[in-house]
């Protein structure tokens, strides 16, 4: 494939997604469905609490180093685009694409130490790409034959990936949850031989092929079923492809959604019941599609502006790519840690993406960032665990969050920049009695006309660092906003 080409689509992909999602989140705060269930309240409040997770895209196109299923898309879009040999015609393409599943063969696949490496990041939630929109399932359903279990991986012992990397996850004390794709592109069911695709949505008329709806609605309960009862405790169930969905509950102030055509209602109240009867309290994130089945939304590769009361998760790459591409351009460690901090202040959740490679390994220095991130967090992640958001929230360079009577105070540096002598918190006052420390170093700092005094050898002992976290303990006459 054209790397080059890939990445410009990629990039247009990351705009499309990213700006849709954005205005989908600012859409759906005051819609927002809180949970009534005491068990989903409860899962709900326990993932708030630990902030940072690990999504991984992955299946047959990492081996291309392509974007992830889009190519096979009809549609007159960037990321859509197809590059190759068969480009020229869709349905040479398309067979071409499907019979990468015939040499796929993952050897390298080592779950534990991608677990390893996410928990010294402080990562405590995963999110594992079950089956994406071309329908290739990285797990062994048994209805379908495209699949990971039938591939030249199959007679690896670790064949069945999904449970593999669940079980990996879980043993390192992770909530663990499963992306799913509510369009599949390969199933009969959904795209019907008889009429060639148009576009992302279902092939033919729901309404005039009930016996055809019916089918795909069955097929995709049946393999969300086979994920909620035959992989082990699971937390939250991740769908995406916002597409299928009920037409009552087309949004059209949002632009992508007015192109949607039919009514692709699958019956989610049969699935989150069904789901839920395995896995009691599960979260079920029915991307984009506001109501009871949307336990928290998920803006796409962007930060929402201000604060949001509701439970929130920004999805976001730690590269250029959802899957792999052979050279990725990766974000900075101080880029990666002023995401996360941005998030938290504003009331939110970090799920950040690593995709595997062909061979089932990352990029090794995905490795080297998220052991640079631990390092921070080992220190710091007390301003980030079990925090609320605390007004103003962001002022400037400073990020605010809370824990009782605690608040901390995140400053924002710039690459290379050494602290001054003073800083003075932007939006928050404190009292000159106020007890102040760096995280992870006991010396008191002083307070003078409400700038926090920085004194060398502090700083020093300290050392440089992407964000930098005062513990602020006010006293009992102290103001805080």
């Amino acid at each position: 494939m054209n790397l080059k080409s890939t990445a410009i689509l990629l990039a247009g992909l990351l705009f499309a997604s990213g700006s849709y999602a954005q205005q989908h989140s600012e859409q759906n705060h005051s819609k927002y469905v809180a949970p009534t269930d005491p068990l989903v309240q409860q899962k709900l409040s326990k993932w708030q609490d630990i902030k940072f997770g690990l999504l991984m895209h992955w299946g047959t196109y990492s081996q291309w180093g392509i974007v992830e299923s889009w190519s096979l898309c009809p549609e007159d879009e960037g990321w859509c685009e197809r590059r190759g040999p068969h480009s020229h015609d869709w349905y040479e393409y398309k067979k071409a694409y499907e019979d990468i599943s015939k040499t796929f063969n993952p050897v390298k696949f080592n779950p534990e130490r991608w677990a390893k490496a996410a928990k010294g990041a402080g990562m405590k939630y995963v999110v594992f790409t079950t089956k994406h929109h071309d329908g290739f399932s990285m797990f062994d359903s048994k209805y379908t034959d495209y699949k990971i279990t039938n591939t030249p991986f199959k007679t690896n012992p670790k064949a069945n990936v999904t449970k593999e990397v669940l079980a990996a996850f879980r043993n390192e004390g992770f909530m663990t949850g499963t992306y799913f794709s509510k369009p599949d592109w390969h199933t009969d069911s959904y795209w019907w031989p008889y009429f060639p695709p148009k576009d992302r949505n279902v092939s033919y008329d729901p309404k005039k092929r009930p016996e055809l709806w019916n089918k795909f609605k069955d097929f995709t309960y049946n393999q969300i079923e086979e994920l909620m009862s035959d992989y082990g405790s699971v937390d939250i169930l991740w769908l995406d492809g916002g597409w299928v969905r009920p037409f009552s509950s087309i949004d059209t102030t949002i632009s992508w959604q007015k192109t949607i055509p039919y009514d692709q209602d699958i019956d989610m109240a049969r699935i989150a019941k069904m789901a839920r009867s395995h896995q009691p309290g599960l979260l079920v994130v029915d991307r984009t599609v506001t109501g009871e089945f949307e336990n928290y939304v998920t803006p796409e590769q962007s930060i929402p502006d201000h604060y949001m009361s509701i439970p929130w998760e920004s999805c976001m790459t730690m590269g250029d790519s959802w899957s792999y591409i052979p050279k990725e351009n990766f974000k900075s460690t101080q880029k990666l840690v002023h995401t996360l901090v941005d998030i938290v202040a504003k009331g939110g959740n970090l799920l950040l993406n690593v995709a595997p490679g062909p061979d089932g390994e990352w990029h090794e220095e995905a490795y080297t960032r998220l052991e640079e991130m631990g390092k921070w967090m080992n220190v710091n992640g007390i301003g980030i665990y079990e925090t609320k958001p605390l007004a103003p929230y962001r002022a400037g360079k400073w990020a605010y969050t809370k824990k009782g009577a605690t608040t901390y105070a995140f400053y924002l540096a710039e690459a290379g920049e050494k602290l001054p002598a003073s800083l003075k918190p932007e939006g928050l006052e404190i009292s000159a009695k106020a007890k102040i420390t760096f995280a992870g170093n006991k010396k008191a700092l002083k307070v003078k006309n409400g700038a926090i005094e920085l004194p060398m050898k502090t700083v020093a002992e300290v050392g440089a660092q992407p964000a930098y976290l005062f513990v602020i303990n006010q006293d009992p006459i102290g103001k805080r906003r």
